[in-house]
């Protein structure tokens, strides 16, 4: 059994769960963050027949309270052995029109994909650096690239990226590497979220913001949903992880799942117009630069 022990928050479901099992499967002590009970006894039953443990930790990655007190309890289980890596998963998918979007809900965001992410690695560096260990925060393609309604997450994850990034040079002298995984399309239980929460999001707009952006938002929910209901199985993220965790010498970025590479070559090389053109395309958003109808034209024109 592989002694070294590992943390991953946001376990219930999808990269988080496919992740912790995976590194169980390979021997690790796996200490998984969820939420809820029940989510750790379901992980715990999974394991049951893998090399390594799974060892559910309560962990709000909002909630300072919660934070401390997994930390508290994960440096009791490792003493002076310390972590041998920190998987920074935890995170949650929002889109809105930016004209629209509540700042509350634009705030819960960050509070989950970048605060909570930050809170997370202050609480746990003193473990990783005892361990020696390695700091993986999976990010998204999205942070090379932004979608017409994903600037909630997505300008989240360019934080994250940011940040990971001022981490690797940080944490050099204590020889922690750190790495930013960034999946393409990945099929989770999330995708079956969107739906659900494109009605919320539309429902909570007012008249004015249904009216200008209703159609288009639609458009590019259901089109996003139906790409990543053919997106790769989360299991390809996990191999990713493990890989990160084992190399000698591992990459500062991995891309992973379906068109992960496809997608970043456009974002480095196509011209900002050509790009827009394909995202227009692709999210069926209007074509004529200035083609609103009639209802909404005078509006747009009168803020040009």
């Amino acid at each position: 059994m592989n002694t070294e022990s590992v943390l991953v928050t946001g376990t219930s479901s999808g990269i988080g769960r496919a992740t912790a099992l995976a590194l169980a499967a390979e021997g690790y002590r796996v200490f998984a963050g969820v939420r809820r009970n029940t989510d750790g006894e379901s992980l715990v039953n999974s394991a049951h027949l893998l090399r390594g443990q799974i060892v559910p930790v309560i962990l709000d990655v909002t909630d300072a309270a919660s934070i401390a007190h997994a930390a508290a309890t994960v440096a009791r289980a490792v003493g002076s052995r310390g972590l041998a890596g920190l998987v920074n998963n935890a995170g949650i998918g929002m889109t809105w029109p930016v004209e629209a979007i509540p700042l509350d809900e634009l705030r819960w965001a960050y509070e989950v994909n970048v605060f909570g992410q930050v809170a997370v690695i202050q609480a746990f560096l003193p473990l990783l650096r005892a361990g020696a260990g390695r700091l993986i925060n999976i990010g998204s393609i999205g942070d090379r690239l932004s979608l017409p309604f994903g600037a909630p997450l997505i300008s989240s994850k360019w934080a994250l990226a940011s940040i990971t990034e001022s981490l690797r040079l940080e944490l050099r002298p204590w020889g922690i590497h750190v790495v930013l995984i960034e999946p393409a399309s990945i099929r989770t239980e999330a995708v079956d979220k969107v739906d659900a929460d494109a009605k919320r999001v539309l429902s909570q707009m007012n008249d004015t913001d249904r009216r200008l952006y209703a159609t288009a938002y639609e458009s590019m929910t259901t089109r996003a949903m139906a790409r990543e209901q053919h997106g790769s199985d989360p299991s390809v993220v996990a191999r990713v992880v493990l890989r990160a965790l084992t190399a000698r010498r591992p990459r500062t970025r991995y891309l992973v799942g379906k068109d992960a590479y496809r997608l970043a070559f456009i974002a480095r090389w196509v011209p900002d117009r050509l790009f827009d053109r394909i995202r227009i395309k692709l999210f069926g958003l209007p074509e004529r630069f200035g083609s609103a109808d009639h209802q909404t034209g005078p509006v747009i024109g009168a803020l040009r």
